[in-house]
Order: structure tokens, then sequence, then C-alpha cells
């Protein structure tokens, strides 16, 4: 029975199991996190306890257990006891002669989560592409830059009129300037200096930063999840990222004092990054109030030189993805005016050093 439930507890789908009264008997992992529960909470309890309207669903329960026929649904709408709306895919099973008194086996795939990880995915792919073009084109950037400055230096040598050699200074440091703005867009190529970190301590320095820069005028509210176990990585690296994100937030609102900054985090698990599912990983909300990022720019917004300020590089938020990509993690945004939510998630189950 306990490689039967360690068995359940890996399988991404959500998994309850009811008696003949409809009452439930096991729920796995999967199951918790789609329905925001714990096992304590449900088991012994009637399955009308598991969603805020469950008029639908007991309905389809009691028509399986009259039948003993099994029924499918298909995204089928769900409120959850936190008053959060999905949409699931449903298989209801009856089962006959359960030693475990099981009578009804319930089968829940959340959709939202299914087309999350196509979106999540294309954009993956997209931005993936879009750094080997950058890479290609640094390369075609740099080598001629480098003959332009040696150029520049052999004639300073040659010109007869000191006086003369502020001109080609001028083409020497705009062709070092040139240089690393190219290796901005880069990104670092420094190997990671991974080690066991705590999330919230690498948020809790951010946020005396922000806070410092700020005057401490800034509003910052914390909802930390202090289950989350300790993640592998490159501190410095990841103070860098979230810096960056930060300070897009900061520099987006009217002034300081009008800004609020909400930092949470939350435990997730078998969670689909890209093309690997993992079994635990990290998740931080970096949300503000600020005006909100253009519907136009939404999908561009970690592209290099892509900035809504007159002022900003567009590099910031390119390199917090660089980074939260090499720890194998994802940067996504979503946005309307008022509350803007930078999400990442980083996995906890591996290492990606």
């Amino acid at each position: 029975m306990h490689q039967d439930r360690d068995i359940l507890d890996n399988i991404s789908t959500a998994i309850v199991a009811l008696d003949s009264e409809l009452r439930v008997v096991s729920i796995n992992v999967s199951g918790q996190d789609l329905l925001e529960t714990s096992e304590q909470r449900c088991l012994g309890r009637p399955a009308r306890k598991l969603v805020a309207k469950p008029e639908t669903l007991v309905q389809e329960l009691k028509q399986v257990r009259a039948t003993r026929s099994p029924i499918a649904r298909r995204g089928m709408p769900l409120t959850l006891l936190s008053g959060r709306a999905i949409h699931v895919d449903l298989m209801i099973t009856p089962v006959s002669n359960s030693e475990h008194g099981i009578s009804v086996l319930m089968e829940l795939q959340a959709v939202d989560r299914l087309l999350k990880i196509s979106r999540e995915e294309s954009l993956y792919n997209a931005q993936e592409s879009a750094r080997a073009m950058i890479r290609g084109l640094a390369h075609e950037i740099k080598n001629p830059l480098g003959g332009v400055r040696g150029a520049a230096q052999l004639l300073a040598r040659e010109l007869p009129n000191e006086e003369l050699s502020e001109y080609t200074n001028i083409i020497i440091r705009e062709a070092d300037r040139l240089r690393d703005l190219v290796d901005r867009m880069l990104g670092t190529h420094r190997v990671l200096d991974s080690s066991d970190l705590n999330i919230h301590e690498v948020l809790e320095h951010v946020r005396e930063l922000i806070s410092a820069e700020a005057d401490n005028q800034i509003t910052l509210v914390r909802d930390y999840d202090p289950s989350i176990p300790l993640l592998h990585g490159d501190r410095g690296q990841l103070i860098q990222a979230v810096l960056n994100i930060f300070r897009n937030a900061l520099q987006a609102a009217p002034s300081a004092a009008e800004c609020e900054i909400t930092l949470r985090s939350r435990a997730l698990r078998q969670f689909t990054i890209g093309n690997t599912r993992h079994r635990l990983v990290c998740r931080v909300d970096i949300q503000d109030n600020g005006p909100g990022i253009p519907a136009e720019m939404l999908t561009s917004i970690f592209m290099p030189m892509v900035t809504g300020r007159a002022e900003g590089t567009g590099l910031g938020l390119t390199i917090a993805q660089s980074i939260i990509a090499r720890h194998g993690g994802m940067l996504e945004c979503s946005s309307e005016p008022g509350c803007t939510c930078f999400t990442f998630y980083l996995p906890v189950d591996s290492n990606h050093a």
C-alpha cells in the first residue's frame, strides 16, 4: 500500500478516491495542489466540501455511483474554496469490490495549466532563438569593432599634433562603450558559483537594498511560504536578477512614496518548466501597483533594448531572464493597469549548476 501511494504521489494528475457515501478516502499530492487543500483537511469529509460550488460535481458523482458507469467531462468549471475558478478535464470511474473501501475514483487534470505549459514552451523556445540570434549578432559586431579601436590607437601614435588625438580618443571611448553594451546584451558567461541558499534571504537582501535606494519611502509587503526548502544556485546572480525586477517596478512608479511592491513565495509540486516536470518548484511573485505594461509590449519585454522609458537601456529584464534560465527556471510577466506581476520559477529538486 505504501508503494502504491508513492506512485500516486508522483503522478501529475489529481486523483481523489471516495467511498460509497462519497467521502474522501485518499487524495494524492497533485490533488492537494490542484484543490489547494491538504490530506488532513480532506480525509473523511464529503466530496461536496472539496469545492465552493459543488452542485454539478456531486451530481456527476451520484450518477456514477448509481449507474456504475464511468463518465468524462471536458473543460468542466470548478470554483475552489479560495474563490479561484479553474477548468478541469474530469474522469469519474466506479470501483467494484475495492479492498480499501473505495467506491468511486475521481481524476482531474487542470486544463488551464496544460494551455499555460504550451504557451510557456513557445515563449521559452522563442527566447532561446532570440538569445542565439543575439550571440551571432554580437560576434559580428565585436570583430570589426576591435579593428576600429585598434586602428584608432595606431592613428593616435602617428598624429603630429596632440590636440588631434582628442578625436581618436573619442573613437576609442565609443568603441569601448559599444563593446560593453554588447557584453551586457550577451549576459554573464561566468560559471555559476552555486551553493545551497534560502530564497527568502535573497529576497530580503534585495528588499533592504531597494528600501535604501528609495529612502525608505517605498511600501513593501511580504507573504512568504516558510516550507520552501533550500535551493541550489548562485546567490550573487539571483540577487542581480531580483534587483533588476525590483528596479523596473520602482522606476515605473510615479514616485517612490506611491510605489507598493508585494513579495510572495510558494512551493509548487509536480510543476513543468519547459520540457521538464519537477517534483518541487519554488515560485516567487514580485507584484507592483504601477501603471502596467502596454499589451503590445508584453510579449517582447524580455528582449534586449525593449523599454518603455526614454532613459532606459532595455537590458535589466533581459539579464534577469537569462540568469533565471541559467538556473533551470523560467521568468514570466502578467500586467494590467495597477497590477504588474513578474513571476519566476526555480527548481528545488535538481542541481542546475
